[in-house]
């Protein structure tokens, strides 16, 4: 399983936020690892000149072999957050996907 980021210019200490990906990514759907060639995530900082809210945005495009891609959202305040619960949300969507191709 491939796994890619992006980021946005408002976002900040590229390294630590890659490893942050990386690791909650294959945490939450590294059982599925033989399925999904690629997972793309796309961090962004919606309201960059605002302080408060929930600004920090993850999206997260999976890639399961023989499938159509999809994709995952979550806004937060951090980007900690907004990425544990987007990985959250790809892993119950593979689940579900998962789940109905073996109900077949």
């Amino acid at each position: 399983m491939q796994i890619q980021v992006h980021t946005d210019n408002n976002i900040t200490g590229r390294e630590d936020v890659v490893r942050l990906v990386q690791s909650t990514v294959e945490g939450a759907v590294g059982r599925f690892g033989d399925r999904i060639t690629r997972v793309e995530a796309h961090l962004s900082d919606t309201n960059s000149h605002k302080l408060k809210g929930d600004d920090k945005r993850c999206l997260l495009e999976a890639r399961l072999a023989g499938l159509q891609p999809f994709a995952v959202s979550h806004e937060a305040a951090t980007i900690e957050i907004a990425v544990t619960e987007a990985a959250d949300k790809l892993q119950r969507a593979i689940e579900s996907k998962v789940g109905r191709l073996q109900g077949r």
